[in-house]
């Protein structure tokens, strides 16, 4: 009796033994059909993805007002409810934008005559779609007690090089010929540029909007304003080779559509309405935004010939 229980008793083990082994079996190859099966979905996620990405309309933007159009164009889907997926690609900086067109993974951008041209000579063809009818101008730190241009002397002046922001500096400069030597020194970022003025690490700066806004406010003197040098540098821009074939045209067209709408809309609502999207896109607080100045935005408008002449000499 002893031993028939000893053998039954075995054989129960073995069984469950047996079941363990089989159930372990099932939930190591289901766990690795689950993992082999989200990493073929993540896959097919990605590819999907870039097939978008590589379909739609890519701009590259930056954190100024000169973009807010392509701003409210998709985060008021104004762009999709007319048929076309535009994705914009922010930067800091133009000169990351240049990047961007440069490696061919971008149709469009936001930038200034002076980088565009450069860019022309590189041997990279480029389409002006529209002036965007920036303006910049040159402030002076508060605490530096600068009054005039000529009181730059042995003073830095944040800006970009190879733009117009580059340019104004040399205009400064040249016109008021200090006594002595006056540092331009590159900060790419307006962001960056606009937190070095008030943080007093700054001399001078150049700004676009809303960062010029900040300025003002803050109270910096602003020495220099580009309207009155009747100097327009301000352009969107699409590679050539970007806008072959028969949809890219069509992408464009309806592009130049919405931008127009997206005007309409500023022009007649005002950057109070607009106050989230400014925020989101270049960091200005409630305060800037409510002193910004009265802009009219234009529809689009090639650049005048002569500006694109002054960006070609320079």
């Amino acid at each position: 009796m002893k031993n028939k229980l000893n053998h039954n008793w075995e054989l129960t083990n073995l069984f469950s033994i047996l079941a363990f082994l089989m159930l372990s079996s099932f939930l190591l190859t289901a766990c690795h059909k689950s993992y082999d099966e989200k990493k073929q979905e993540e896959k097919a996620s990605r590819a999907e993805l870039e097939r978008e990405d590589s379909l739609a309309l890519k701009i590259a933007t930056v954190p100024t007002l000169d973009c807010l159009p392509l701003f409210i164009g998709v985060e008021d889907s104004l762009f999709l409810q007319n048929g076309l997926d535009v994705h914009l690609k922010q930067r800091g900086a133009q000169i990351d934008c240049d990047t961007l067109v440069r490696g061919k993974h971008v149709e469009g951008f936001v930038s200034d005559l002076i980088r565009t041209e450069r860019l022309k000579k590189e041997g990279i063809a480029l389409r002006y779609i529209t002036a965007t009818g920036s303006y910049w101008q040159l402030y002076t730190n508060r605490i530096a007690r600068i009054k005039e241009l000529k009181q730059l002397s042995d003073k830095m002046i944040a800006m970009t090089r190879f733009s117009v922001t580059d340019y104004l500096a040399d205009y400064a400069i040249d016109s008021a010929k200090p006594k002595y030597d006056v540092y331009k020194i590159q900060i790419n970022d307006p962001r960056t540029r606009i937190k070095m003025i008030l943080n007093n690490e700054m001399d001078a700066a150049l700004f676009t909007e809303p960062q010029a806004t900040t300025a003002r406010i803050h109270g910096n003197p602003m020495l220099m304003d580009s309207r009155d040098k009747n100097v327009h540098m301000g352009v969107i821009a699409f590679r050539e080779k970007a806008l072959t074939g028969k949809r890219r045209q069509q992408q464009l067209k309806t592009f130049i559509k919405v931008y127009n709408m997206a005007v309409d809309s500023i022009n007649k609502n005002g950057f109070l309405h607009y106050a989230s999207i400014i925020s989101k896109y270049t960091g200005a607080d409630v305060k800037t935004i409510k002193a910004l100045p009265q802009m009219k935005f234009s529809h689009v408008t090639p650049p005048r010939a002569h500006d694109i002449a002054i960006a070609k000499r320079y």
